[in-house]
Formats: structure tokens, C-alpha cells, sequence
């Protein structure tokens, strides 16, 4: 399982780091494309953690997504 950090800037103006981890990919690249793919569409939906908590991030009001080397600092 895959994991990266996603910085994603929403809608209305705030940013957040998010921690995303799909079974079902085996590399980060996968998890990118991915990742990708759900957020193109308006009904896509990702499960993500922030520190502790479980997030659902709606693609309706995810502005951009930054993914880094590094990652994002959380």
C-alpha cells in the first residue's frame, strides 16, 4: 500500500496537508493518477487522513492538490 501526502487548497480559500493511502496501489505513482482521476469528477470522493482523523474530501470543493518530493509538512 502506497501512501502520499497531498497538500490540498479548497474552495473557499484554506489549505491542508492529507495524508491518502489506497490499498489497492502499489507505488506513488499509482496513488497520484489515482488520485487524479477520482478528483476530476464531480461526484469523486477520497478517504483521507489529517493527523488522527479520518476525512471525506469531496472533488466539488478541492481547488488544486500539490503533491511534493517530500511531501507536505503535517
Amino acid at each position: 500500500m502506497a501512501g502520499v501526502v497531498l497538500r490540498v487548497r479548497l474552495v473557499s480559500g484554506d489549505s491542508m496537508d492529507v495524508i491518502y493511502d489506497e490499498a489497492g496501489t502499489k507505488s506513488q505513482a499509482e496513488a497520484i493518477d489515482h488520485v487524479a482521476a477520482v478528483l476530476s469528477s464531480d461526484t469523486g470522493v477520497i478517504r483521507c487522513r489529517h493527523g488522527d482523523r479520518l476525512l471525506l474530501l469531496y472533488a466539488r470543493g478541492v481547488a488544486t492538490v500539490e503533491v511534493a518530493p517530500r511531501g507536505a509538512v503535517l
